[in-house]
């Protein structure tokens, strides 16, 4: 054979295979998945940050600014050197607990590489804005006392010992992914993880000075609705973006989505009307997380139907637990990111094993998992799944909790939490005092 046939030939199985490569990659969902990306990064800058920002008293509003900002850039890091290979390995047999040293720095993911019908670039940068957003939430139970460099420190060290061990957990072919836990979009590995690590760190670190003794409150409330609708239109992403595809499930996801929120809305403004005579901007806005949280882990294994009804669950059942905490327990999670986030996603994940029922017609999206025939089945998984993640979120957070105040010391002195956190840790003021 000739010297030009041998080329003609080697450059011809070149464009196949070139071709092959493309042809596995969907453009469409591609695209989505892109957009749903972007999303979700809203979601944290500027979403949670304004949310979080309006929230707090005006001298720590710069101080929650930074965290939410500085998180995203250090988590974003670590996702890329470590966080990705230890929640999803480098192939599809792995162990149960965790993931495989492979793709550390992401070595071996190359612009050829695809997860599913789109590229794997696309996936890591996806899954990234999850690890970015969940430890920015934990922001919120120690908002306006802890120091800066410990937080980054607890941040990085929970990111890689708590977060991505559950996401493997559930969604990198762990155990629980394995025995057939529905969680779509982050209801253990986001919402419990964040919640219950946010309830232990208010119970390590204490209560804000003046906390039950004086009135400590939001400092802009324009600001946190801004927030909010963008938390809303991200959520979008964040859910529907699950799919990793541009189908039915992504379409399913995001109409149960909206309307989660807005029955949660609705029933913690109803909640609140009923008890104080007044509904609140505070209220209507909290009671959409809540709505938001609780949906994310069914939103794609319900219906519509259903999703009304876990969103009215979420915004009374959140609501009340609110309320339990604060007034009851006397527990200062600053920014309610457990009866928020936590008991909505232990409740959304809950309700999942049964809405997503079959049985129940109008209310069904996806139906169980297989190997599973009956409601009880299904929740019986549900709940090992919520006990689980929630018992070692508790326990790792609190031990590196500990690390982290031997080490460098967790809390603000007395004086310079009087003074505020933007100008003794940054030395700046976001207004005028």
């Amino acid at each position: 054979m000739s010297l030009f046939h041998c080329c003609r030939l080697t450059i011809l199985s070149l464009l196949l295979f070139s071709s092959a490569v493309q042809a596995e990659v969907s453009a469409g969902d591609t695209a989505w998945v892109l957009s749903s990306t972007a999303l979700v990064l809203l979601m944290t800058i500027p979403g949670l940050s304004l949310f979080y920002a309006g929230l707090v008293r005006s001298k720590n509003v710069l101080s929650v600014l930074m965290q939410c900002f500085a998180l995203t850039g250090l988590m974003s890091l670590l996702w890329f050197a470590l966080g990705y290979t230890l929640a999803f390995g480098s192939h599809d047999e792995q162990g149960p607990w965790i993931g495989d040293l492979g793709n550390v720095f992401l070595m071996g993911v190359t612009a050829e590489s695809t997860s599913g019908s789109i590229p794997t670039m696309a996936f890591v940068m996806f899954q990234m804005t999850f690890a970015v957003i969940t430890p920015a939430l934990i922001v919120g139970g120690f908002a306006e006392r802890m120091r800066f460099s410990s937080m980054l420190l607890f941040s990085s060290l929970w990111m890689l010992l708590v977060y991505a061990p559950v996401c493997h957990w559930v969604w990198g072919g762990g155990w629980l992914g394995s025995a057939g836990l529905q969680d779509f979009a982050g209801g253990t590995v986001v919402h419990i993880t964040a919640g219950v690590a946010a309830i232990v760190a208010a119970l390590v670190i204490g209560p804000r000075k003046g906390y039950g003794t004086q009135p400590l409150p939001p400092h802009n409330l324009t600001m946190t609705v801004t927030g909010a609708g963008l938390l809303w239109v991200g959520w979008f992403g964040f859910n529907g973006g699950s799919a990793l595809a541009a189908d039915s499930s992504a379409a399913q996801a995001i109409l149960v989505t909206h309307l989660s929120a807005s029955a949660g809305a609705l029933a913690w403004m109803g909640m609140e009307w009923l008890r104080h005579g007044k509904p609140s901007v505070l209220g209507i806005v909290t009671g959409m997380v809540a709505g938001l949280g609780s949906i994310t882990p069914a939103s794609g294994s319900v219906g519509p139907a259903a999703a009304v009804l876990i969103g009215l669950s979420g915004g009374v059942v959140c609501y009340y637990a609110t309320l339990y905490i604060k007034l009851k327990l006397m527990i200062d999670d600053s920014l309610d990111v457990f009866p928020v986030h936590g008991v909505g996603g232990v409740l959304g994940t809950l309700l999942a094993g049964v809405f997503c029922a079959p049985a129940l017609g109008l209310f069904s999206g996806n139906g169980f998992s297989d190997g599973i025939s009956s409601i009880g089945g299904q929740v019986s998984v549900q709940a090992l799944g919520v006990m689980a993640t929630l018992v070692y979120t508790a326990i790792a957070s609190y031990l590196v909790l500990k690390l982290v105040d031997a080490v460098l010391g967790l809390r603000m002195d007395s004086d310079d939490e009087t003074q505020g956190l933007d100008l003794v840790l940054h030395d700046e003021r976001g207004y005028d005092l």
